[in-house]
């Protein structure tokens, strides 16, 4: 009798659950934290910006550098695929690139290279100050790795994407390598 009465049970709560809430995200949902919420830079045309400029627009917020020989490029690339997907909403989500490397990430250089990708796309930049400030709210990984012999150096940096609903929240966080229509398909359940 009480695993008659267990197995009812069970079979209410399963039912009860699965009529809930419907949005299953691929990308890892981090709503509710409480990094993420300061950026002061100036855009790839030389405004000055911060988050609350990008509301009523879902903002995918992406951290690299102009001389990233593979992660940011690739990345660039796949977000341009993410505006493809969502086709006449694309307009609804604005692409940030910052910039980790404040040195040679000039804004002459951001304004050639982000809107190469899509001309929606805004690049951001800072005194190194401000973009130590913003990678220490935002919880990035990144550090100057010199090339021995050479010249220049290297950033080893964290690369994930964060996406932020319309009124300004952050939302979820995009591992590397995640593919366009996944991440297509999460922005427009936050649409």
């Amino acid at each position: 009798m009480r695993c008659l009465l267990l197995g009812m049970l069970m079979s209410v709560l399963v039912s009860c659950n699965s009529g809930g809430d419907a949005s299953q995200f691929k990308a890892t949902d981090i709503s509710g934290t409480d990094f993420g919420q300061t950026l002061n830079l100036t855009d790839h045309t030389g405004k000055p910006r911060t988050l609350a400029d990008f509301k009523g627009k879902v903002v995918a917020l992406f951290f690299g550098y102009t001389h990233c020989p593979d992660v940011c490029p690739t990345t660039m690339a796949d977000l341009k695929q993410v505006m493809k997907a969502l086709g006449s909403r694309a307009d609804e989500l604005q692409v940030l690139f910052v910039t980790l490397d404040p040195e040679r990430d000039t804004q002459a250089v951001l304004a050639q290279y982000v809107p190469d990708f899509d001309q929606r796309f805004i690049g951001l930049y800072g005194t190194k100050e401000a973009t130590a400030m913003t990678v220490k709210d935002f919880k990035i990984f990144a550090a100057k790795v010199e090339n021995k012999g050479k010249s220049s150096y290297t950033i080893d940096h964290s690369a994930g994407i964060y996406i932020f609903d319309k009124a300004g929240k952050i939302r979820l966080y995009v591992d590397y390598g995640a593919k366009p229509a996944d991440i297509a398909a999460d922005i427009k359940q936050i649409l």
